[in-house]
């Protein structure tokens, strides 16, 4: 499925081409990159699928806070949701390095190169990345990666992730939906 244009307005229809991809391939594991709850709380409980929530790390926007209110993470841990807060595998410590020295790092290439597919696709890769390296997703498994363009849902892949240290061994085994880009 490929939609018009990126962005919050696909949120829902992302979120039922995923389920019906569970459903489809028997998948047991979904990330999802949410920043204030909004597409997770859109996301529903499925029973024997464990769903991790991403939202953005600590200090992403102001030092030592994050846009993911308590409130909210309470919510999303009642409907059986794990909220896993990582540093961001595609940029994090390698951003600073660049921001303060110039330059640019591999980790970064890979990360604009995704991004050739869309900035979801990029946050598909990263969040499951981070979410391996917490040890919430098995390697080498089939998941469902959900993210998207500034705000809300608009790119879903079935993949296999790897930890950051084999980053190259990931696997993106079907796009489901992504947005046209402007």
């Amino acid at each position: 499925m490929y939609f018009d244009a990126p962005g919050k307005d696909n949120t829902q229809k992302t979120i039922e081409i995923a389920v019906q991809a569970i459903r489809e391939y028997h998948i047991r594991h979904v990330v999802l990159a949410t920043t204030t709850g909004y597409t997770a709380q859109c996301f529903p409980a499925l029973e024997g699928v464990s769903v991790i929530c991403v939202p953005h790390a600590y200090g992403f926007k102001e030092p030592g806070k994050n846009e993911l209110s308590d409130e909210t993470i309470r919510q999303l841990q009642e409907k059986g949701f794990q909220v896993y807060f990582s540093s961001h595998a595609l940029s994090g410590a390698e951003r600073g390095i660049t921001g303060k020295f110039g330059g640019f790092s591999s980790i970064e290439i890979v990360a604009h190169t995704l991004r050739f597919f869309g900035q979801g696709m990029k946050v598909c890769v990263e969040i499951a990345t981070m979410a391996a390296d917490g040890g919430l997703l098995p390697p080498n498994t089939p998941i469902l990666s959900i993210g998207g363009t500034g705000r809300g849902a608009d790119t879903a892949v079935i993949m296999r992730a790897a930890h950051a240290n084999h980053l190259l061994d990931t696997k993106i085994d079907r796009i489901l939906c992504k947005p046209l880009l402007p």
